[in-house]
């Protein structure tokens, strides 16, 4: 590492206290300052994100519909530097909340605490001072296994603002299990 990359490193250090959004921002920064622009991470590969729609044959009823808008205004009532950019629902209640441990620690608690055939939504949306540059919400096979495991009935992800890994083998699995994948 040369000098310059030294009289960085203390930000970098000070950011990661605060989590990885903030060293992502801290980043972003820094290459900045040295005159590198930062583009979406999906500018180039725009198939990796989900636009409107309905993804699988099993759809969102109208009942689910009101469920996911109430869940919808629980995440927007977040604090924003809260770590939580996913939830789950069953019904109108909220009954698990995305810590800085991730998606797959909040659906494992789910399906440990034997919430089964609940059938709740798994609501996945970036966090409000997120950058969505550089650090877009990911579902990605392993997500819906554990949704499946958890009794999860769908996912609802925001239009062109996620990362959706192996489409074609979720969506497959997806509707294999009957799980909704609806993008707003």
């Amino acid at each position: 590492m040369d000098i310059k990359g030294l009289y960085y490193l203390p930000r970098i250090i000070k950011a990661a206290k605060l989590g990885d959004a903030a060293i992502l921002k801290s980043i972003i920064r820094i290459l900045s300052k040295e005159k590198i622009k930062v583009i979406s991470s999906i500018a180039y590969n725009p198939e990796l994100a989900l636009s409107r729609g309905t993804y699988t044959k099993v759809k969102p009823d109208k009942e689910d519909l009101q469920f996911i808008t109430k869940g919808i205004k629980s995440l927007g009532k977040l604090n924003p530097y809260n770590n939580t950019q996913a939830l789950v629902i069953k019904g109108s209640n909220v009954i698990a909340k995305e810590t800085s441990k991730g998606t797959k620690a909040m659906l494992q608690l789910i399906e440990k605490n034997k919430y089964k055939k609940n059938k709740s939504i798994l609501i996945k949306f970036p966090k409000k001072k997120q950058d969505l540059r550089i650090d877009l919400p990911t579902i990605g096979l392993d997500t819906l296994k554990d949704c499946k495991k958890a009794d999860i009935k769908g996912i609802v992800l925001k239009s062109k603002k996620n990362i959706f890994i192996d489409k074609s083998k979720i969506i497959s699995f997806a509707n294999k299990n009957k799980i909704f994948i609806k993008v707003l």
